[in-house]
């Protein structure tokens, strides 16, 4: 499982930074991803930002939380 847990951080430290004018969506995406809704997504479209980038750092944050959660799980457990 670790090689799997590995490639995951490869390519999360693979995507590209984000923009700034993603910032406060991204971290309600890595605080409290459950409160995001289609007006958030939109707003990040009208300011210029294409769906797929919007999808990969969404999904880079979120991979990266979660990791940052199982790590602090192992540490605690192990």
């Amino acid at each position: 499982m670790s090689e799997h847990l590995d490639h995951l951080r490869a390519n999360v430290a693979a995507t590209a930074a984000a923009p700034p004018e993603m910032t406060s969506y991204l971290e309600k995406v890595r605080t409290r991803a459950y409160t995001v809704t289609d007006a958030d997504v939109e707003s990040l479209k009208a300011s210029g930002l294409s769906e797929d980038e919007i999808f990969e750092q969404t999904v880079a944050v979120a991979i990266s939380e979660g990791l940052r959660r199982l790590d602090a799980a192992s540490a605690v457990i192990g």
